[in-house]
């Protein structure tokens, strides 16, 4: 599995509520803007040019573009780092305000099940499709997954 392979999982409306998400502020905090700036293509980063953006990301996400994916994925995850914090926080993996220490291994902290668990407590307080690509990236970048994690539908009461 690749990082084109989540984006795709999570459909072309889910991935446009991940650009929407972007925060200019926290790209230029961490100091992302212009390498994002850069690799997405854009003469600035602002809401208006990120919304109208969302069917050539699109595009280059279906080519498969994974450098783009990888950048991409880079700025919508630190615009969500309260998300980011919380879930490791619940997980119980040590963490620097949502980043992992250099020499730190996070996967024994990734127990079966853990997905469900992350799900289940957060999908009324996160948006969904950030709270499943969250999920999606860790176990593409940390655990190797080869399918996407898909949760299961409500049961009806």
């Amino acid at each position: 599995m690749q990082i084109t392979d989540v984006y795709l999982g999570l459909g072309q409306e889910a991935f446009g509520q991940l650009i929407r998400g972007i925060s200019i502020g926290k790209l230029k905090t961490y100091q992302i803007y212009e390498g994002f700036k850069v690799r997405a293509h854009l003469s600035k980063v602002n809401t208006e040019l990120l919304r109208k953006s969302v069917p050539k990301f699109w595009a280059r996400i279906s080519e498969p573009d994974e450098d783009f994916a990888k950048d991409l994925s880079q700025a919508v995850l630190v615009s969500h780092l309260d998300m980011i914090t919380a879930v490791l926080d619940s997980l119980g993996v040590p963490h620097e305000n949502g980043f992992f220490a250099k020499d730190m291994d996070p996967k024994p902290y990734f127990t079966e099940g853990w997905e469900d668990r992350v799900h289940e407590k957060f999908r009324e307080v996160f948006s969904e499709p950030i709270l499943i690509f969250y999920i999606n990236h860790l176990r593409w970048e940390l655990l190797g997954a080869t399918e996407l994690y898909r949760p299961a539908a409500p049961s009806a009461a």
